[in-house]
């Protein structure tokens, strides 16, 4: 390995000597991808295993194991400076999507193939590439805890593909040191937008009763299709439901969305901004010439900041409780979630980023969740920083190598910044 560089610029020496560590960050994530963690079933012991073995090599970290359900592995690994001050988590998730062996993939989805720049692999970038960038930078900052003062915090949950209750949840709720002063996240994403929040969710099922008859005699029957349909009419009149958003959470969507769109989708920023319904599933009836009796749909809503739970749960029932027939329940929700865009740990990010890539990134919210929803829950302000996903879920997952090391770059320069000596 090259010699560590000695000026006295820590950013840039840190910088440096992860640079120089691209081959054994790339070994790191691809240890991490050989060992399946498809959730279902939500085994991540060998996943666990290896994130284990890859911290144990930090000299002077303290690690623990929390099994939560047969499976289920959380890891909590701290590492002091051996000085007083402030604690920054890493955090991340072991489980990934179903490997997908049948999708049509042109690598083997777990043996980590790297070509081309591009390192390939089921969740290597959901989110074992952003665990690696982690662990690199949690280590190489290790060497060099000079220049910190503090803690850093490796939180590494089983269980996120299934909204965590049993990761990073049960972590905050149980393990003292899984909390910190500020979270940085390695999920999905893109080098060049720091997410600062998420908007929330309520997953709602619905069922209508009817009158069974045959369907040539209308009139003796109640059709169960027709008042779900009422109900799904309602459903979607909540899109209109008023939004009042912090002004800079509105600026900054706003200011993103030249950088953010391309790489997330068009659309993303209006997205961001309201209240969405997208009905699921629906089903109902046995024939075509029967009256049915019975149907039901399930729909996913998703809310801005600037609506709460409250709000919605309320209009719901003002919607639903005027339609004969029908009955619905919430299987589950979590309101929005947001750290400030002005925050520190926000504007650490942006800083520690433009170092390393050359230019400032842009911030903005995130469509979809992360376990950073549950940090923000608990009161951790926090950002999503990652690299961007190519075929997640699908056939063909990667990462760009050369973005894998921008993240672990700029994850050991935000702790720098975060726990600086200098205050």
């Amino acid at each position: 390995m090259p010699a560590a560089d000695t000026t006295s610029d820590p950013p840039k020496r840190i910088a440096a000597e992860i640079s120089a560590r691209r081959d054994d960050l790339v070994a790191m994530a691809r240890r991490l991808v050989a060992a399946a963690s498809p959730n279902p079933p939500g085994d991540v012991t060998a996943a666990a295993a290896v994130a284990h073995d890859l911290m144990a090599a930090i000299d002077g970290i303290a690690i623990r194991r929390f099994e939560t359900a047969p499976g289920v592995v959380n890891l909590v690994a701290v590492i002091t400076s051996g000085r007083p001050g402030r604690r920054l988590i890493f955090n991340g998730h072991l489980d990934t999507f179903p490997v997908g062996e049948d999708l049509g993939w042109t690598v083997s989805p777990l043996k980590g193939i790297l070509r081309d720049g591009r390192l390939y692999g089921r969740g290597v970038s959901d989110m074992k590439g952003g665990i690696a960038a982690s662990l690199l930078a949690a280590g190489v900052l290790a060497a060099h805890r000079e220049d910190w003062s503090g803690e850093i915090v490796i939180t590494l949950a089983g269980d996120e593909e299934t909204m965590g209750p049993l990761g990073s949840r049960w972590l905050l709720e149980n393990v003292p040191e899984a909390k910190g002063d500020a979270m940085i996240c390695g999920d999905v994403g893109s080098p060049h937008v720091v997410r600062f929040g998420e908007k929330g969710l309520v997953w709602i099922e619905i069922e209508a009763e009817g009158q069974p008859a045959h369907g040539a005699h209308v009139h003796k029957g109640v059709n169960a299709i027709d008042r779900l349909r009422d109900a799904l009419d309602a459903l979607k009149r909540l899109e209109a439901l008023p939004v009042a958003a912090p002004a800079e959470v509105t600026r900054a969507i706003r200011e993103a969305a030249s950088i953010s769109e391309p790489l997330s989708g068009a659309g993303e920023a209006d997205t961001l901004q309201r209240l969405t319904v997208n009905i699921g599933t629906i089903a109902g009836g046995v024939s075509p010439n029967l009256v049915p009796s019975r149907a039901n749909a399930a729909a996913d809503i998703r809310l801005p900041v600037g609506i709460t739970l409250e709000a919605v749960e309320e209009a719901l029932r003002r919607e639903f409780d005027s339609i004969e027939g029908v009955s619905w329940r919430i299987i589950r929700k979590y309101p929005p979630s947001v750290t400030l865009p002005d925050h520190e740990i926000v504007r650490a990010t942006i800083a520690a980023a433009t170092a390393v890539l050359g230019r400032a990134p842009v911030a903005n919210m995130r469509v979809g969740a992360s376990d950073a929803r549950l940090y923000r829950m608990f009161g951790v302000p926090s950002v999503v920083f990652g690299c961007t996903p190519f075929g997640m879920g699908g056939p063909d997952e990667h990462v760009l190598v050369d973005e894998l090391v921008a993240v672990a770059q700029v994850h050991a320069l935000i702790a720098l910044r975060f726990l600086s000596t200098n205050g």
